[in-house]
């Protein structure tokens, strides 16, 4: 069971993971795929389930006769998921304590900073800490 909302667990292929990111494009797995696999941790990728839809109804008029029943509509082949969840097999990471404690890097060496991590800057620039930088 989770501590907190930032340090989730779940089985991910029968495999117990800790959460990086649920709900995550092909192009945002890509990247943590790549940068959490150069840090040594195993990366386990799914795809995260569909959000369930209420079922619809149509609005009653007063003084209507009930309607019967409508008949469900066959269900169609699964669309292909277009979000996933990643996970690591390491129980004790946490994203939030991995960036701001410092302990990702980078291809080229550099820490990983919130910026990068979030896909806001496409180079790691860790010279000026975050709390000192002014925007």
């Amino acid at each position: 069971m989770a501590i907190n909302k930032n340090h989730e667990f779940e089985d991910l292929n029968s495999i117990k993971c800790a959460i990086v990111e649920k709900n995550a494009s092909l192009e945002r797995v890509a990247f943590l795929k790549e940068l959490l696999e150069l840090n040594k941790y195993q990366v386990v990728v799914v795809d995260s389930p569909a959000p369930k839809a209420p079922p619809v109804q149509a609005p009653k008029a007063e003084g209507d006769a009930p309607t019967p029943t409508p008949v469900p509509p066959v269900p169609e082949a699964p669309p292909t998921p277009t979000t996933f969840t990643v996970g690591v097999t390491d129980l004790t990471f946490n994203a939030t304590n991995a960036i701001f404690g410092r302990q990702l890097k980078t291809d080229k060496g550099t820490i990983v900073t919130l910026g990068y991590w979030q896909g806001k800057e496409a180079v790691s620039n860790d010279e000026v800490p975050y709390f000192e930088q002014v925007k």
